[in-house]
């Protein structure tokens, strides 16, 4: 299994970016689909970006597209989501979670290995 370790998350204004970055051990990333989930208050997890094993493939949920970008560091086994002109509905928690299967999934169910989390908000 690998483990998952969030960080980068905090508080902004809205119109602010924040990088955050999901350090992997226990396996190297490159053997797995990779992807940022959100959490927000109320609301069920959806899955914002995701990321294929060989890099080749990136997806992004239609409210982020063109603001967040997911991208990996195999050398650093580390996944990254930079988020630009973030909004105030971007506020939750962000998780970052793999999958060893077949084809990027967009799916929550597709991801069984999850971070802690950390928390996104933007205030208005």
């Amino acid at each position: 299994q690998v483990q998952l370790v969030e960080s980068g998350g905090g508080l902004v204004q809205a119109g602010g970016s924040l990088r955050l970055s999901c350090a992997a051990s226990g396996r190297t990333i490159s053997s797995y689909n990779l992807a940022w989930v959100r959490q927000a208050p109320g609301k069920d997890r959806e899955v914002v970006a995701g990321i294929s094993k060989s890099g080749s493939r990136t997806y992004y949920t239609d409210s982020v597209k063109g603001r967040f970008t997911i991208s990996k560091d195999n050398g650093k086994n580390t996944v990254y989501l930079q988020m630009n002109t973030l909004k105030p509905e971007d506020t939750a928690v962000y998780y970052c979670a793999a999958d060893a299967g077949y084809g990027l999934g967009v799916r929550i169910e597709n991801y069984d290995n999850w971070g802690q989390g950390t928390q996104v908000t933007v205030s208005s």
